[in-house]
């Protein structure tokens, strides 16, 4: 039968650690029989999980026989990995699997130099600037990248584990797994983590004023041409500033703030969705939804529909009573 073996060490993240234990342990085959036989190895007899302490009934040597080893979330990226974890994940031939800021610690052993890679968006750029032989992509729920797969935060952790049984024994049995478990079907690791990631801006440069400006003026349907004139620049000056400075282009940018001013605008009111797209600058409908696609992944209405507003009344103060 199939080992999953998932690692425990201190201060791992305790969702992280259950996630693979019930998605793989609640996998049947159609006969009935279990898809899995899980298990929990760690360093030492106790580990510090947050508010809690955990045994694991295994230790490190449950490694040498498993067929996939699932590594869980860190919660403080700073804490050392013990060398003998490291050690072992760098000389297996299992799948490795992570799940959140797991991926630091495979990343740790060398087990994603040269590969592609994920992590929960909060992490990504620190991953990237520890690891530089890393590619990460923050923007995905999970990337499978040969027989080491990442995943990112909390839920993404679910979508990856089931991606995983449908891969092993087919999308009957992963959709079994999925009611089992009480989750939905599984979504594609191509799907965005629901956030228009961006490169933190370097801070004191001389393009913060025309940065402020175009953050203050997202509603208007501004060009390239009319960037540069509010900047007194060339098209070309500014556009090799922006590289310079920023990272990217200037239209780049701009586009990013408008969509991350309309993911916040779905979020919190009830404005229709061809409203947003107006309220942030777009011209069209169609631009407005094909820009929202490609950065966050999934088309306005249905990221409304994730995170839909509150209601008018739970977002307005109540009236005053006439007496």
């Amino acid at each position: 039968m199939h080992q999953v073996v998932v690692l425990a060490y201190d201060d791992v993240v305790p969702f992280d650690l259950s996630v693979p234990v019930e998605v793989f342990g609640r996998a049947r085959l159609t006969d009935g029989g279990p898809a899995y036989e899980v298990r929990v190895c760690a360093v030492t007899d106790a580990v510090r999980a947050g508010a809690v302490s955990l045994r694991a009934p295994y230790d490190l040597s449950v490694l040498a026989d498993a067929d996939t080893i699932v590594v869980p979330g860190v919660a403080d990226l700073d804490v050392a990995v013990p060398p003998a974890v490291l050690d072992a994940l760098a000389g297996t031939p299992a799948r490795l699997l992570s799940i959140c800021t797991g991926a630091f610690v495979l990343a740790a052993a060398e087990r994603l130099d040269g590969r592609r890679a994920t992590t929960h968006w909060a992490a990504a750029a620190e991953l990237a600037r520890r690891h530089p032989a890393v590619t990460v992509d923050p923007g995905v729920l999970f990337v499978a990248d040969g027989p080491v797969l990442t995943s990112a935060g909390a839920a993404a952790g679910l979508d990856l584990c089931l991606h995983v049984v449908r891969g092993d024994h087919g999308a009957a049995v992963a959709a079994d797994t999925a009611r089992s478990c009480v989750m939905p079907l599984e979504r594609a690791g191509g799907q965005a983590q629901f956030i228009a990631y961006e490169p933190p801006t370097p801070a004191g440069h001389g393009l913060q004023p025309l940065l402020d400006w175009l953050t203050d003026n997202l509603h208007r349907p501004l060009t390239l041409a009319d960037i540069a004139a509010h900047a007194s620049m060339s098209t070309r000056s500014l556009s090799r500033r922006f590289r310079d400075q920023i990272g990217t282009t200037p239209v780049q940018w701009l586009n990013r703030q408008r969509i991350r001013r309309a993911q916040q605008l779905l979020e919190r009111t009830d404005h229709p969705v061809e409203r947003v797209g107006t309220l942030v600058g777009f011209t069209s409908p169609t631009a407005f939804r094909e820009s929202f696609r490609q950065l966050v992944g999934v088309p306005p209405r249905a990221y409304r529909t994730a995170f839909p507003p509150e209601p008018r009344s739970a977002l307005a103060p109540p009236r005053p009573r006439r007496s």
